[in-house]
């Protein structure tokens, strides 16, 4: 099975269990009523990436769903946690692309999803053979690769959240779906 079609979606749950503030950030990224299968981050070639409606669409309560997941949670009051999953597309249509998770804490939204992006976009490019300094900040690194012509697109899906003040489990989930 290779799927055809993918889309990013986030949420955030809290509750004082631990296993329902990961339900509830289910819920709030519209897939808790699927069976959720992790994969690793390949992004099949031609893989067209579509809006969460359009892709829950094409999907039924209690199926089995291949996803690239980044999850986080705490029960630390007000410590800053984030999920993000990056994405880089390739030029060339028969090539494939990159999806990679970062769950840190302490980062803001901004900065977990510009991370995850750069990894994507990064791993994409030492694939392509591109030539790039790590060191060097990723708006250079960014437009370096898309003046490259072989990456077309980098984006990435966030969710940070603080943990609660009464000391309630806060999950933040970002992922991609994919769509056979």
């Amino acid at each position: 099975m290779v799927p055809t079609k993918f889309f990013l979606t986030k949420g955030v749950g809290i509750h004082r269990d631990y296993l329902a503030s990961f339900e509830l950030a289910l819920r709030d990224a519209g897939m808790a009523a699927f069976n959720l299968v992790s994969v690793s981050s390949i992004l099949p070639p031609g893989c067209k990436k579509v809006t969460r409606a359009k892709g829950l669409e094409f999907l039924s309560p209690g199926e089995v769903v291949f996803v690239v997941l980044a999850r986080n949670c705490t029960n630390e009051s007000n410590r800053l946690l984030s999920a993000s999953v990056g994405c880089a597309i390739p030029a060339d249509k028969q090539k494939y692309g990159y999806l990679s998770e970062h769950h840190p804490f302490g980062e803001t939204s901004d900065r977990a999803g510009d991370y995850a992006e750069d990894l994507a976009a990064s791993m994409l490019a030492s694939t392509l053979g591109l030539k790039f300094n790590p060191d060097e900040a990723w708006d250079s690194r960014r437009q370096a690769f898309r003046l490259s012509g072989k990456i077309v697109r980098t984006t990435n899906v966030t969710q940070s959240a603080r943990g609660d003040k009464d000391g309630r489990w806060v999950s933040t989930v970002a992922m991609a779906v994919f769509i056979p």
